[in-house]
């Protein structure tokens, strides 16, 4: 008796997985294609990206190379070729060229180059301070101290990884502007704070020496 019991209860079971079935299949197989397309378009994406990243990566190397060859018409139209290409290569990019331009004895577009990354917010705040930094070394030598100071004082805080360069720059451009009170200021900030590079405390001493003896007063210590 039980047999039949179990029998019916099959058979029931069969019938309702059955109706499930009809009704939900093809959406179950729709949504298994689905699935299927969309790993395969996702994986061909993948391998777009990193053969586009590749070959970005050629081109940019090769511009380097005629850069350093002295070819720097040749290597801004490569570096041309990355305004589009993915990942970081068209903002490294524009930063060549604008650092192509100051080689190139042309500080007028290479400091609207410069500037012009700096104000992008579209692009990675490291990336924005780089640019600012240069900008602020090209500026000393073409504008007075106000223009560099304008870009290189927001990165001197003590919370930008680019503090220490920027110091340095401004000390030196104020004691080119024959600010000496200012130069030492600067000159403080780099040899009274720990984590100062020894290349930039050396040449921040060095600058301080010459300070120093130019006044008369050798065994003076930076302000605080």
């Amino acid at each position: 008796m039980s047999d039949i019991f179990r029998e019916v209860d099959e058979e029931i079971r069969h019938e309702r997985y059955k109706r499930l079935w009809d009704r939900f299949g093809p959406y179950l197989i729709g949504l298994a294609v689905l699935i299927v397309v969309g790993t395969a378009a996702f994986r061909g994406w993948v391998y777009w990206r990193e053969t586009q990243a590749q070959a970005s990566g050629d081109v940019f190397v090769q511009a380097v190379r005629l850069a350093e060859d002295g070819k720097f018409a040749e290597a801004e139209a490569r570096f041309g070729e990355l305004a589009d290409a993915p990942g970081g290569y068209p903002t490294l990019a524009r930063l060549r060229v604008a650092g192509l331009q100051a080689q190139a004895d042309d500080p007028a577009a290479a400091l609207a180059s410069f500037d012009a990354v700096a104000a992008d917010s579209g692009v990675d705040n490291a990336l924005r301070d780089i640019a600012r930094l240069r900008a602020g070394y090209v500026a000393l030598d073409t504008q007075d101290f106000a223009g560099a100071a304008d870009r290189l004082e927001p990165l001197a805080g003590d919370d930008n990884a680019l503090r220490f360069l920027a110091r340095e720059a401004l000390a030196l451009g104020a004691w080119k502007a024959g600010n000496a009170q200012d130069a030492r200021r600067w000159i403080a900030g780099i040899l009274e704070q720990e984590g100062a590079p020894s290349d930039v405390a050396t040449r921040a001493q060095t600058v301080l020496d010459l300070l120093n003896a130019a006044e008369g007063t050798p065994d003076d210590k930076a302000d605080s």
